[in-house]
């Protein structure tokens, strides 16, 4: 009788706490669809660009692809198994990839519907005109580290094929001086290479451009002639600092604010980089470092051409008592207008009713600066003409609004440079669903 008394509260303990778990696991569950739905509303669920996706007949739903992400609901469990929730803020670290112990995880481009247009580069990073290699965001992949790496491994690369020259004033020409390029700066000094770095604007790249305390690192980078690179949250001018100081123990120069315009084949073994500035480069063999988004998109209206208009924002903390219209409803406008909002007159213009594809943070912080009245927000607007002393907005019901103004930035995303690599002859193709190979598990 005893006996059966144990076995029976054994049974009903064993009972309690798998009613108890499930029921746990049921409302996690739940939590999580929850977040789906609204990332299908607002737009986010659907990925834009690089993104995760989980093969559903691998995933035994460990968790520890949620754990390794540093981004805040990218990913969740759903009745025991992992799924995307909102995928349009993944920077495509590869982080989940790495933890997944089942290998359930894969990186893409594009979706079976959405297709991006992405240059045609093999393992090593050549395109498909021999000599002209990719690096970086262009090829589709956009976090730091993983630029620093392409970067270093195309020059490898090119050291291993031999393609030297001495007809030409250079072995190589690096165009771009963000992540990649200085990475490959670094590589081609470390390799003895006869090299020019050319940047259109100022060094880092794209990340100059982001608001000065924007974290722009999240895990550790092996950086050329420096080695590991153990900072985590770093801040773009940290990394800026650190980027200086490599290429300046090195005697590194890059040269700023030189936009090439074409590259040129000779032959086989020649090619001539032309900049805006008439200057040409011969060089055997070409770098192609730059952003996906090339140069800023403008929204061509009168008045743009003022010297009160940016597409970027620098020094924000030298910006005082000034009346600023800042257009745009992503992560980099949202950004800029909370860094403007405590010493000027901030208003956002958003062509859309809702921001609907920031991260969870940054729409977090935006509404309490409305709520604040720190921040005014039209939304279902846009900007029609710029004046001197003022900018004249065209609200939803298509009324205009003339708003007294000092600056206007503009944060209209950028244009993609496929017309000036197809005129050097590089193939542009839309990939739907592109699993991305660069990524190792090794790492």
């Amino acid at each position: 009788m005893e006996q059966i008394i144990i076995y029976g509260l054994t049974f009903l303990f064993c009972g309690l706490t798998i009613y108890f778990y499930l029921r746990k696991v049921n409302q996690k569950s739940a939590v999580v669809e929850a977040k789906v739905a609204v990332a299908k509303e607002e737009g986010r669920f659907v990925p834009l660009s690089l993104h995760p996706h989980i093969d559903l007949n691998t995933c035994i739903g460990s968790g520890a692809c949620v754990a390794a992400c540093p981004e805040k609901d990218i990913l969740g469990i759903v009745n025991g198994q992992a799924t995307v929730i909102n995928a349009t803020s993944c920077v495509g670290h590869g982080a989940c990839f790495h933890a997944c112990p089942v290998e359930a995880i894969s990186l893409r481009i594009g979706t079976e519907s959405r297709g991006v247009e992405l240059p045609h580069v093999n393992q090593n990073y050549e395109t498909n005109v021999k000599g002209i290699y990719i690096a970086g965001e262009l090829g589709g992949m956009g976090l730091i580290k993983n630029s620093v790496e392409q970067g270093k491994q195309a020059v490898q690369n090119i050291v291993k094929s031999g393609r030297v020259s001495d007809n030409n004033d250079y072995d190589l020409v690096i165009i771009g001086a963000g992540p990649a390029g200085i990475s490959a700066s670094l590589a081609a000094h470390e390799n003895g290479l006869k090299f020019a770095t050319l940047e259109q604007d100022s060094l880092g790249g794209t990340v100059f451009t982001f608001p000065r305390a924007k974290v722009v690192m999240t895990s550790p980078m092996d950086l050329p002639l420096h080695g590991k690179v153990k900072l985590q949250d770093t801040s773009k001018q940290e990394l800026l600092e650190l980027w200086n100081s490599v290429l300046s123990k090195n005697n590194i120069e890059i040269q700023e604010h030189k936009k090439v315009e074409r590259i040129v084949s000779h032959n086989a073994n020649q090619f001539e980089v032309q900049t805006a500035l008439g200057e040409s480069y011969l060089t055997t063999n070409v770098l192609v470092a730059i952003g996906r988004r090339g140069s800023p998109r403008k929204l061509n209206i009168p008045g743009e051409e003022s010297t009160k208009v940016a597409y970027r924002l620098l020094d924000s903390e030298k910006i005082e008592e000034k009346k600023i219209i800042v257009v745009g409803g992503g992560d980099s406008a949202v950004e800029s207008a909370m860094l403007l909002m405590d010493k000027n007159e901030v208003t956002l213009s958003y062509r859309k009713d809702q921001f609907a594809r920031i991260k969870p943070k940054n729409k977090e912080k935006i509404q309490e600066a409305i709520d604040t009245k720190k921040i005014s927000v039209i939304f279902n607007s846009n900007l029609k003409e710029i004046k001197d002393q003022k900018v004249i907005l065209m609200d939803g019901s298509k009324q205009e609004l003339n708003i007294e103004n000092d600056l206007v930035y503009i944060f209209a995303g950028g244009e993609l440079p496929t017309k000036f690599l197809q005129n050097a002859g590089i193939e542009i193709k839309k990939r739907f669903g592109y699993v991305m190979k660069s990524h190792k598990k090794s790492e």
